[in-house]
């Protein structure tokens, strides 16, 4: 009889830190699911950079796995070095919407623009949700959190674009109410090469849901699947439609060389021409 999935598999023996309801609990157990899928039996070829934040407590300290926990924002650059050194390993970055494209949103740019080998899941719950619920460049217009009681006053940051016009090799979006579709994109893009981005939008009834009129987590669920628009459904709608929608699906997907083979390219290149003078 074949093994069944089990998250047990890849975690340490830890109580996982996150509230009740949170979407957290869906992105670690599809991560993990799409790594067994995959046929890893652990976590060895891997290694995981995250933040600071709630999203960035999934891998560290909790996955079997290295990884290293960093300053706020700072994943993307030590994800670079790693990558740099060993570039047969599978680094994958976690990170929320304010650690990912707030504090860290230079690293993330330029990481797309490289074309870094690395895999970043940014799990968008829309609020500074481990600090107190403070405003993020992901929040929805008018939508009330601790630093903005009246309603927030800026539009929010569409990070999954934002990485196709860095230069991102993949770039998605799923919500925590479509883990299939989320799974088969994780999978796509462990199996890829250069940067890619898979951002999840999650629901946090803690620090978010609460202020911005949600009753419970399934309620946030709910309200996912009902405003969820397919990208390829978007070219015949217009900014008013799609005004408090969530756009899930691939922007992009491409092949380009990335910023590991063009530097060993070079060292090769540099070595030969030692070697003949």
């Amino acid at each position: 009889m074949a093994e069944t999935f089990s998250i047990q598999k890849y975690l340490r023996d830890l109580k996982l830190p996150f509230c009740p309801g949170c979407g957290i609990f869906t992105v670690m157990n599809t991560f993990l699911r799409a790594v067994y899928e995959l046929g890893y039996e652990d976590l060895s070829k891997f290694v995981f950079c995250s933040g600071i934040g709630c999203s960035s407590w999934i891998p560290s300290p909790y996955f079997v796995a290295d990884s290293v926990h960093t300053p706020h924002g700072r994943s993307i650059p030590v994800a670079t070095g790693v990558k740099l050194l060993r570039p047969e390993l599978n680094v994958v970055v976690f990170g929320g919407d304010g650690d990912i494209v707030g504090i860290g949103m230079s690293h993330f740019i330029h990481a797309a623009r490289r074309n870094l080998g690395i895999l970043v899941i940014m799990v968008n719950n829309m609020v500074y949700g481990m600090t107190g619920g403070q405003v993020a460049p992901t929040t929805p217009f008018n939508t009330k959190t601790t630093t903005t009681p009246y309603g927030s006053f800026e539009q929010p940051l569409d990070a999954a674009r934002l990485a196709v016009a860095a230069g991102a090799c993949y770039s998605a979006r799923w919500t925590t109410a479509h883990p299939d579709k989320l799974e088969e994109s994780i999978k796509k893009a462990i199996r890829m090469k250069g940067f890619r981005f898979i951002e999840v939008v999650s629901q946090c009834p803690t620090a978010y849901g609460r202020r911005a009129g949600f009753k419970n987590a399934k309620k946030m669920l709910e309200w996912f699947k009902e405003n969820a628009i397919p990208v390829q459904q978007t070219e015949k709608m217009s900014e008013k439609e799609l005004e408090r929608k969530i756009i899930i699906g691939e922007f992009v997907e491409r092949r380009r060389r990335t910023i590991v083979e063009n530097i060993y390219a070079i060292i090769k290149e540099a070595q030969a021409s030692a070697g003949q003078n």
